[in-house]
C-alpha cells in the first residue's frame, strides 16, 4: 500500500513539474559558457576562415530574462574586452564616393548599444556606456526607423549619433506594430511597389540628402525570418503566377522590389550618401526552397554590403551551437549570393 502511494505522490509531483515548465525540454548546455561562445567567434575572424567578412555588430540588450549584454557577467565582459582588444578589430571608417567600403586592414567594429524595446531610444550615453564597457570604440551605432503610422526619416537620432563621432546605421523597418509571425496590415511589400507611400518616401530621401553626412541602412531586417511580416511568407508565399517572374516565387519577388523602388526613389532624389545593406538571418523561417535569400536579393547594382544574424541560444531550452557552427550555415551562400562584403550585423547569446 505505502509503495501505490508513493507512486501516486511522484505521478502527480512529474504532473506539477511538466506544467511548469510549459511541457518544454530543457537543453543541458553542460560546461558550455557565454564567454567560450564569444572567445569561439573571434578564434573564427582572427583565423581568416571567413575571409569576406569586414565587420561585426554586436547585439547589446537585455529583455524579459534574455540577457545578451557583454556584462552580463565578469567572465562575458572580460571575455569580450580580450578578444576585440586585438588589432584586428578597427574603429575608424573608410569611405569612398560617400559608401563605406571595407577597411584596408581588418574588420569593423560595431554594436546595435542597447537603445530600447523598439531599438529607437537613442542617446549619446547609450553609446558611450557600451564603448566603456567593451574598451574599444564603435565604427557605427546600429538603430530602427519604425514606421508606425507615417514615415519619417529619423533626424534626431542620425544627429544623435553622428555628434558622437560614430555613423548612423539606420534599420528601415516597415510595420506599424511590433508583434511577431503576422502580416503587416498597411505596409505590404505591393503597396510600396504600387507607389501608395512614394510621397513619404521622397521627403525621407531628401531629409537624408540634407544630413550632408554618410548614412547606412538596411530594409526588412532578417527578411528570410517569418518573424517579420516583411517576409515572403506574408507577402505571396511560395506562389509563382500572382507577381512578377513566373520562375522567381511571389513572396520574396515582392520584397526585392520593394526594396529597388525604395533605393530608386533614393537615388532619383540626389541621395548619394547611403550605404545599402542586404541583412539575411543564418537560418531561413520557414526552410523551404522558395525562401532561399537569392530570390530576395535586389542586385549588386542596388546592395553595397551584404549582412546577417548569427546568435547562440537567446533563451533557456534553446540548443547550444557555437558560433563558427552557426555561420557556416550560411557562409558558402553568401559569398555565392554576391562579392560584396559581408558584415555580420548582429551577434550575440544569452548567458545561461
Amino acid at each position: 500500500m505505502m509503495n501505490r502511494i508513493i507512486e501516486i505522490m511522484f505521478f502527480f509531483v512529474a504532473i506539477v513539474m511538466l506544467f511548469a515548465c510549459g511541457g518544454d525540454e530543457e537543453y543541458d548546455y553542460g560546461d558550455h559558457t557565454k564567454a567560450e561562445w564569444i572567445e569561439n567567434a573571434f578564434a573564427s575572424f582572427e583565423s581568416g576562415q571567413y575571409p569576406k567578412v569586414k565587420a561585426i555588430s554586436w547585439w547589446h540588450e537585455e529583455w524579459e530574462g534574455t540577457n545578451l549584454k557583454i556584462n552580463s557577467s565578469a567572465e562575458t565582459l572580460e571575455a569580450y574586452r580580450s578578444s576585440v582588444s586585438s588589432s584586428t578589430y578597427v574603429s575608424t571608417a573608410t569611405f569612398s564616393d560617400n559608401k563605406l567600403i571595407e577597411p584596408a586592414s581588418g574588420i569593423y567594429h560595431a554594436a546595435y548599444p542597447d537603445f530600447g524595446g523598439e531599438e529607437d531610444i537613442v542617446t549619446a550615453e547609450r553609446i558611450n556606456d557600451f564603448e566603456s564597457l567593451a574598451s574599444k570604440d564603435i565604427v557605427w551605432a546600429y538603430f530602427s526607423n519604425n514606421w508606425r503610422d507615417n514615415i519619417q526619416f529619423p533626424s534626431t537620432e542620425v544627429n544623435t549619433i553622428s555628434n558622437t563621432g560614430k555613423i548612423p546605421f539606420i534599420r528601415i523597418m516597415p510595420r506599424t506594430g511590433f508583434e511577431e509571425g503576422v502580416p503587416e496590415p498597411n505596409y505590404t511589400m505591393q503597396r510600396i511597389i504600387d507607389g501608395d507611400f512614394d510621397a513619404a518616401l521622397t521627403q525621407w530621401a531628401i531629409h537624408a540628402s540634407n544630413t550632408g553626412i554618410p548614412l547606412l541602412a538596411e530594409f526588412g531586417t532578417e527578411v528570410n525570418g517569418n518573424w517579420f511580416p516583411w517576409n515572403g511568407e506574408f507577402n505571396g508565399g511560395s506562389e509563382t503566377t500572382g507577381y512578377g517572374d513566373a520562375g522567381i516565387p511571389d513572396g520574396p519577388e515582392r520584397f526585392r522590389d520593394a526594396y529597388r523602388h525604395i533605393i530608386d526613389i533614393c537615388n532619383a532624389n540626389g541621395v548619394h550618401n547611403i550605404t545599402w545593406f542586404f541583412h539575411v538571418d543564418a537560418y531561413s523561417v520557414p526552410e523551404d526552397s522558395w525562401n532561399d535569400i537569392e530570390y530576395y536579393y535586389p542586385g549588386d547594382n542596388y546592395i553595397d554590403w551584404v549582412g546577417v544574424s548569427v546568435y547562440g541560444p537567446t533563451e533557456s531550452g534553446e540548443e547550444y551551437m557555437e558560433f563558427s557552427e552557426i555561420l557556416d550555415n550560411i557562409y558558402t551562400d553568401l559569398i555565392n549570393l554576391s562579392d560584396n562584403p559581408i558584415a555580420i550585423l548582429e551577434f550575440g547569446i544569452t548567458e545561461f
